[in-house]
């Protein structure tokens, strides 16, 4: 396995791939019903193939995720082969106790008595300030005083400048948690992002470098732009060896579901190095973003010219998510997203009430309305 080093951390290696346990095998098609006899077999061969860097979250398989790694490790007696990654959920925090409150049930699921990194979970620019109301970072401080974390790190879901916004409002961060990958070069942090955190010496995590599988099973055209290189790779193995080529990257997360998934991949990041790809590698990729990038329905840049919306309605998110819908054939996840956390919430596409105050600030001259109705009606149809 090839390790990586975190800037602003000494004497500490991490496999260049992760173990996301965010997709573990289930029994009965229950979330929350993770085999146990998979996951141990899953851990003895991250553990085999050099993997040293776990990451779960409060709320993966809705909520069972932590116990479940926290158990497996009991029973293996491994929970020092590895670096602990988990992620305070902060939209549910109501009160400046509740930091404490989480990290505790969170160490006693883990079965731990300390987490090595700890992230505040899926930060963006409205959620940022809200924690710092509350007192998040004080919080976090106090618990790696006193043992109970090591790292302190945030994952991240907003625009670019959202994410200079958080990295410069903290001296204390280690590492962040961004989502990057050959066909999302520029979206959410993007390479702008990767290139500002190295340049303040804060270690990048990437998240998503499939696409949540979907680069893995890629449309026939994107296997046929991979198919002109005289090397033969599988496209999994194309879509980590772009992130990991990257040198500000010290982390490649994946969400893997089987033991044969963490060789596979494992293998990718043993013989990747950074800086690596050839000119004729790096053309494949551009051809390949292409084919992506033209099943896209509303060229949308998220340049956000378009907010504030009187209504508070996300253009740029919710046309993001249109298009990744369309692209990545996943209409179906994406609708089911849409509908769980936006419009439960009485947030979705559908709060627009065609003011139109949106539309000539477009660069692209989108007709806002009309696309997000467009959008609504499409994931809401999945």
């Amino acid at each position: 396995m090839q390790y990586r080093r975190f800037p602003r951390i000494e004497g500490l290696e991490v496999s260049a791939l992760g173990f996301g346990c965010m997709r573990l095998p289930v029994i009965g098609g229950d979330d929350a019903a993770i085999d146990e006899t998979a996951f141990d077999g899953m851990l003895a061969a991250a553990e085999a193939a050099g993997v040293n860097y776990l990451d779960t979250a409060y709320v993966y398989h809705k909520g069972a995720s932590e116990k479940a790694l926290g158990a497996a490790l009991e029973r293996s007696g491994t929970r020092d082969k590895f670096n602990l990654a988990t992620k305070s959920p902060v939209w549910m925090a109501k009160d400046k106790s509740d930091w404490d409150r989480f990290l505790d049930e969170q160490l006693e699921r883990l079965r731990t008595d300390h987490i090595d990194f700890y992230l505040l979970h899926a930060l963006g620019a409205e959620r940022w300030d809200r924690i710092r109301e509350l007192g998040a970072l004080p919080a976090l401080e106090r618990a790696k005083a006193a043992g109970k974390i090591r790292h302190i790190g945030f994952s991240f879901h907003d625009s670019i400048d959202s994410f200079k916004k958080i990295v410069d409002g903290y001296d204390g961060w280690d590492f962040c948690q961004v989502q990057f990958n050959y066909v999302d070069r520029s979206f959410q942090a993007g390479e702008e992002g990767l290139a500002y955190a190295a340049e303040r010496e804060i270690g990048v995590i990437v998240m998503e470098p499939l696409r949540g599988g979907a680069l893995a099973a890629p449309p026939p055209q994107v296997k046929a732009a991979f198919a002109k290189y005289p090397t033969p790779r599988l496209p999994y193995e194309w879509a980590l060896r772009y992130v990991l080529d990257r040198q500000e990257v010290s982390l490649v997360l994946s969400g893997m579901g089987t033991a044969n998934q963490i060789w596979e991949n494992a293998a990718v990041a043993e013989a990747a190095r950074a800086n690596a790809l050839t000119k004729d590698e790096r053309a494949i990729f551009d051809e390949a973003r292409k084919i992506y990038k033209e099943r896209e329905r509303v060229p949308c840049t998220s340049c956000g010219y378009c907010q504030p919306c009187p209504r508070g309605v996300q253009i740029p998110e919710f046309f993001g998510m249109y298009n990744a819908a369309s692209m990545f054939d996943t209409r179906k996840g994406t609708g089911e997203w849409y509908k769980s956390f936006y419009l439960s919430a009485g947030k979705g596409a559908n709060a627009c009430v065609r003011c139109g105050e949106c539309v000539p600030k477009c660069p692209q001259g989108i007709e806002i309305p009309d696309r997000l109705e467009e959008a609504h009606s499409y994931l809401t149809t999945a």
